[in-house]
């Protein structure tokens, strides 16, 4: 994919019966915007962590892609 801005949803599950709380990833979705004549729609495409990784390795590397202390990245919310 090329570089860009793009939602990205993790989705876990809680494990229980341990003695300390802790969660496992399920899935990785990335939501990427439609052009021409998709303008508009998303489209919801499943990833695996290390594709996810791969992709904003790549991101990181292309030279207009400079920080700019603009992204923040959001905590999971507890869900209870």
């Amino acid at each position: 994919m090329p570089p860009g801005d793009y939602e990205v949803l993790i989705e876990e599950e809680r494990l229980d019966g341990r003695g300390f709380l802790a969660y496992r990833k399920t899935a990785t979705y990335v939501f990427v915007a439609g052009k021409g004549r998709n303008a508009g729609k998303m489209e919801k495409l499943e990833f695996s962590g290390i594709d996810l990784e791969t992709m904003l390795g790549q991101n990181r590397e292309t030279p207009e892609n400079t920080p700019t202390g603009d992204a923040a990245l959001s905590p999971q919310e507890d869900l209870k």
